[in-house]
């Protein structure tokens, strides 16, 4: 990326049609919005470690991701997720299937 000059533009886009300018403040507007994870490359690495020797770096154990689940709720959610799609789809017509899947084609390529 070039520098900065008095008008803010940091460089071009080249297109067949043309050039357009490229502003430092167009490329922060532009940026997608994280979700509030960590991205820290630092954190990332201490939670993949401790993930592997199977307990936190000071020695005390790693969080429980079912602490405060039901075992049965846990195990409900589990075989509804298992037969889900599949029931769905026995029960949808070939016409309401294919317009479903052309809606979903349609998103994607709006994308």
């Amino acid at each position: 990326m070039g520098k900065q000059d008095e008008s803010g533009v940091v460089g071009h886009f080249e297109f067949p049609q043309g050039r357009i300018p490229l502003t430092f403040s167009a490329i922060i507007k532009g940026m997608p919005k994280r979700s509030g994870k960590d991205r820290d490359f630092v954190t990332v690495a201490r939670r993949v470690v401790e993930q592997a020797i199977g307990e936190k770096l000071d020695g005390t154990p790693l969080d429980d991701p079912n602490a405060g689940k039901s075992p049965a709720a846990r195990q409900y959610g589990s075989m509804g997720g298992k037969k889900g799609g599949k029931a769905r789809a026995d029960k949808l017509s070939p016409a309401k299937r294919k317009a479903i899947a052309k809606n979903a084609a349609a998103a994607r390529w709006r994308k």
